[in-house]
């Protein structure tokens, strides 16, 4: 990942980096508040021995010296100098505890003894560390002392008395809430990006599967709130940039036409809301602007919309023209003034799967490829029923509609397992409800702009544009591609002018 990339994982899980944040941040301020204050106060002696003045003398008596002040570091907290001390300063609660508060340090190749005392009174530190400091005189003067008639080669001089801190050695407010900062940040930046990893959900076209660079990325759409209420944006408002997605969508659909040679293709998704059947809907009316003849199938024979979208009559429809009750004359009816047609589902019957995957849907198929430039057929979700996924089998293939932040990536790969079970093409995915605000907004103009996506949707997992991709690489030849999707669109007559002669 790219620190752009781990940039925007904290943006997407702001509220949960800040909280850890605070978090710790609050801990590190209460652990100061409730921490007692304690002041340190050190006492240093020089640690000498008698002998000649001859400089052999010297360097005997210095090295003796050294090898004997690691010693006397050690005897600092033990019972013989600490029990006079409690004696002098009257410390019986403390002799216990009085060692845990006492070190003494050697500094390298010296022959100085530093002994620091921490406790909550600076005065009390002060004064152990003095009455230590003369308590180890006088042991280690009756430890080095063989024969009471001579004087101890040892001697201890105190250089630096203990004195009372002005300040508190510990707590340091300052460094504890620097290491809770630091602390908060780790962990909020970890916790951040493990909700992430465990955030199952496609809100990128790289979170697409890719099976082995046969799929792409159709087209996007982006998230709209009036959809329920105006559902036919391509019709209502043509202008607009959701509209212009749909276009977007149209001529990639047509690209994947081209170089397939199927004109039949089903609309689905993995789960219910995903907004397939808007998806389908305003492509249909996009691809009958085009001047191309449509047909526009309600094949989602359990919870079929198109009737409500295009204000058509339902009642009567597919259903009853693959049991033979009607004919398909009878029952198709034409949208508008374009070249668009449309059959509703008609009535709900008990066996869906079944008709859609009989004989009588075979050969109206056929018959439909041969009268429409384009089949399209809305179908129910793919994870809950089959019905799309025996549709892909009749059709050229399936386009599965995805939508951002809802769809997990476990469901889109059941459903692309749904349909390669049965041997059926999944053309690509169509990303649906793309959100224009917010963290995942800017990580999908972010996939956009490295190449995951091309306009809208259909670069790089051919190797450049989506099925723009795949029919170069079927024929080769910009100029032939462009020449093969022309002669599918049935030329448009030219304007008559508005304009007086």
């Amino acid at each position: 990942m790219r620190l752009s990339e781990y940039l925007l994982v904290v943006r997407k899980r702001f509220v949960l980096f800040i909280a850890i944040f605070i978090a710790s941040m609050l801990s590190a301020f209460a652990l100061t508040s409730l921490t007692t204050p304690t002041y340190e106060s050190t006492t240093r002696l020089f640690v000498s021995t008698s002998g000649n003045e001859s400089a052999a003398d010297l360097l005997t008596g210095n090295s003796f010296t050294q090898q004997r002040v690691k010693s006397y570091a050690d005897i600092v907290t033990s019972p013989a100098v600490l029990d006079a001390v409690v004696t002098e300063l009257s410390l019986p609660d403390l002799a216990d505890k009085l060692a845990e508060r006492i070190s003494a340090t050697v500094p390298l190749n010296t022959v100085i003894l530093e002994i620091t005392v921490s406790d909550p009174s600076p005065f009390r530190a002060a004064s152990i560390a003095n009455s230590v400091a003369h308590s180890l005189e006088q042991v280690v003067t009756n430890l080095e002392t063989v024969d009471p008639t001579v004087a101890s080669p040892v001697k201890l001089s105190v250089i630096q008395p203990g004195i009372a801190a002005k300040v508190p050695a510990a707590p340091r407010p300052l460094l504890n809430l620097a290491l809770g900062a630091l602390i908060g940040l780790a962990l909020g930046f970890g916790a951040s990006l493990l909700r992430e990893s465990l955030d199952l959900r496609v809100r990128s076209v790289e979170d697409v599967p890719d099976k082995e660079g046969s799929v792409s990325v159709l087209g996007g759409i982006v998230f709209d709130d009036t959809a329920e209420s105006n559902p036919l944006i391509v019709h209502t408002s043509p202008k607009s940039t959701r509209a212009e997605a749909f276009r977007q969508l149209r001529t990639n659909i047509q690209f994947i036409e081209a170089a397939e040679g199927r004109k039949s293709i089903v609309v689905t998704s993995s789960i219910p809301s995903e907004g397939k059947s808007s998806t389908i809907a305003n492509l249909a009316i996009a691809m009958a602007d085009t001047g191309a003849k449509v047909l526009l199938v309600d094949c989602d024979l359990r919870k079929p919309k198109m009737h409500k979208y295009f204000s058509i009559e339902g009642a009567v429809g597919l259903t009853n023209l693959l049991i033979g009750q009607v004919k398909p004359n009878d029952v198709v009816q034409r949208w508008g003034r374009k070249h668009l047609d449309l059959l509703p589902a008609g009535q709900v019957p008990p066996n869906p799967s079944e008709l859609l995957g009989s004989a009588a849907m075979k050969n109206f198929l056929a018959k439909a490829e041969k009268d429409y430039d384009v089949v399209l057929l809305d179908s129910a979700p793919l994870l809950p029923v089959t019905d799309a996924a025996i549709l892909s089998k009749m059709t050229g293939g399936v386009a599965i509609v995805v939508a951002v932040g809802k769809t997990t990536k476990p469901q889109l790969n059941a459903a692309l397992g749904h349909v390669e079970a049965i041997g059926g093409r999944v053309l690509g995915f169509i990303m649906n409800k793309i959100p224009t605000k917010g963290v995942d907004a800017y990580r999908y103009r972010y996939s956009y702009k490295y190449g995951s996506y091309g306009s809208y949707g259909a670069y790089g997992k051919y190797g450049n544009y989506g099925a723009y991709g795949a029919y170069t690489q079927a024929y080769g030849d910009e100029a032939e591609a462009v020449a093969k999707i022309e002669a599918k669109s049935p030329a448009k007559p030219p304007r008559k002018s508005t304009k007086k002669a």
